[in-house]
């Protein structure tokens, strides 16, 4: 079995001794994703004229995530549809409707299996939300 991982250099790079994506045979693994950008900041803040966070979106911030998961899938030619499984995890359940709505234009009942939990807090105060996926893709 072929057993090979990435780290990617045109995405956020990794906050640890952690690969982006890991394929073990036909199974992709990618690590928990945020809205972080390769410049490290993050999609669905918006920020003052002095630089500091004033809001935070929970919709912009799933969209966000799912795309690029979408973008580390497809280094192993692979995208959203063939994740299997999906974990979630929300600083607050307070955003669950909003994630929920955008998650719903990504899949529906054919989709991964999923669970979502609240965690005490993400590696930024301007994340609200992270999400790590198992996807099966046949190596080529």
């Amino acid at each position: 079995m072929k057993i090979k991982s990435k780290v990617l250099k045109n995405k956020a790079q990794p906050l640890g001794k952690y690969p982006h994506i890991k394929r073990v045979g036909d199974f992709l693994f990618v690590s928990g994703t945020s809205s972080r950008k390769s410049d490290n900041t993050h999609e669905g803040v918006t920020y003052d004229k002095d630089g500091n966070a004033i809001s935070l979106d929970i919709k912009e911030q799933t969209k966000a995530v799912l795309n690029n998961i979408n973008a580390i899938l497809k280094e192993e030619n692979a995208s959203l549809k063939d994740i299997v499984d999906i974990s979630i995890y929300l600083v607050d359940m307070k955003d669950f409707k909003g994630y929920n709505e955008v998650y719903a234009t990504f899949f529906d009942f054919n989709g991964p299996t999923r669970t979502t939990v609240a965690v005490h807090q993400l590696p930024h105060k301007n994340l609200l939300i992270e999400m790590k996926v198992i996807a099966f893709k046949k190596e080529k």
